[in-house]
């Protein structure tokens, strides 16, 4: 072989790799679009905003790039103590990345904390693109007046527009970033689509369900732990996971008339979990009241949170 074809065989094998923040409003479709971008499920999608509470990563290989995403919080004005620390967990991820991609819902536009982010994004040197979701749902001219307005604001290296829930644009997005982030071996196995364990990822499931049945009845204060995964002889795997609620009152609400709802989350979470791990799935759901939980600095410490501040 030449040095010419050496140097062409060196070059079509390089790989790129890098970290890319996913940030936004509450409830812009973060979750969804990792979990499109990603291919699986790797990040809880409910009705209510704020359900992601930690930076958690999603890993996905395009073409000869590993584009490492971190979901992380909403960003909304805190009042709380634990509103503050996913905050701060948002914008530490965004620091951290190697590029941060804002994603804006497009029928929402720039009102409120999509405004106030934009307003951070000025002190925040990475290079930053913008991603405008739910395209489908907005006229054409107002998607370009609402990118203007952006890009007015904060130069963007590049706009994309797109559906996460179609995946319409999406591909053109995942182009972008595998051509722009730096080369460099990959981060993850091949394989690896989740940094998080996977007794974390089950509770991450089991909440989503949670709030998805009851989102209307039961407030953020609620939290699930796995606190035991058995392998059974059969290949089957035994889970057994405590929801906590910080009231009495909340603990009827969990659990339902005759035990209808902790029953309906149940199975949709043992279902959920059978599919992604391949395996028949045992799960017991137990509800315990933990007064004050959002004080407790070791649950903070559980979902990777600072309780400092």
């Amino acid at each position: 072989m030449s040095e010419s074809e050496s140097a062409d065989s060196a070059e079509a094998v390089a790989t790129h790799s890098g970290f890319v923040a996913l940030i936004g409003p509450t409830n812009a479709g973060k979750s969804t679009l990792l979990n499109r971008l990603v291919g699986a499920k790797v990040s809880i999608v409910s009705h209510k905003v704020q359900t992601t509470r930690a930076t958690m990563r999603g890993i996905a290989i395009h073409d000869n790039a590993q584009i490492v995403f971190m979901d992380t919080p909403g960003i909304f004005k805190p009042r709380r103590r634990l509103d503050r620390a996913m905050v701060m967990a948002a914008w530490s991820g965004a620091r951290d990345a190697d590029l941060i991609m804002l994603l804006v819902d497009a029928e929402r536009g720039l009102k409120g904390d999509a405004e106030a982010i934009l307003t951070g994004l000025k002190e925040v040197r990475q290079p930053k693109i913008l991603v405008l979701n739910k395209i489908d749902r907005v006229r054409h001219e107002d998607l370009l007046a609402l990118a203007s307005a952006a890009n007015e604001a904060i130069g963007f290296d590049q706009t994309f527009m797109i559906s996460a829930t179609n995946g319409s644009g999406c591909d053109d997005l995942m182009d972008y970033l595998a051509k722009t982030l730096p080369e460099g071996p990959w981060y993850y196995p091949e394989d690896q689509i989740s940094d998080l364990p996977m007794r974390q990822l089950a509770a991450e499931i089991t909440r989503e369900k949670l709030f998805l049945r009851l989102h209307q009845e039961l407030p953020y204060s609620s939290h699930v732990e796995t606190e035991k995964w058995e392998e059974r002889k059969d290949g089957s795997v035994r889970i057994e996971q405590v929801i906590y609620l910080e009231r009495d009152s909340q603990k009827k609400i969990a659990l339902g008339k005759n035990g209808d709802a902790i029953k309906s989350i149940s199975m949709a979470a043992r279902k959920e979990l059978a599919e992604i791990l391949g395996q028949k799935v045992h799960l017991f759901l137990f509800v315990k009241v933990r007064e004050n939980w959002g004080d407790d600095p070791e649950r903070y410490r559980e979902m990777g949170l600072d309780y400092s501040k």
